[in-house]
């Protein structure tokens, strides 16, 4: 069974920085494209970020693009987001996830992970 667990969301001010973490179990690691989504209160997921299973490919929503930076490292199981700048509007659970296709749209990732809870105060 393939688990994926979230790790480093916290509370941050405006123009704070945080390293989100998805540590993966129960599978191929190296086999899976990784996302990252986000779910604020009474909002839909919205993607954030995906990366190809060797890295070659990444892509960004708008919203994140040229703050956030999404990294794998296949030799540890672990997928990263890094996020600088952020705004308040970056407040959400953020979600990892895996699938066998690369891609965009929630429907791709077949793997998620519970969350984890980024803050930002303005």
């Amino acid at each position: 069974q393939v688990q994926l667990v979230e790790s480093g969301g916290g509370l941050v001010q405006a123009g704070g920085s945080l390293r989100l973490s998805c540590a993966v179990s129960g599978g191929t690691f190296s086999s899976y494209a990784m996302g990252w989504f986000r779910q604020a209160p009474g909002k839909e997921h919205e993607f954030v970020a995906a990366i190809s299973q060797r890295g070659g490919y990444t892509a960004y929503a708008d919203s994140v693009k040229g703050r956030f930076t999404i990294s794998r490292d296949n030799a540890k199981n672990t997928v990263y987001l890094h996020l600088n700048a952020l705004k308040p509007e970056d407040t959400a659970v953020y979600y990892c996830a895996g699938g066998f296709r690369y891609g965009l749209e929630y429907a791709d990732y077949s793997y998620w992970g519970q969350g984890t809870q980024v803050t930002v105060s303005s």
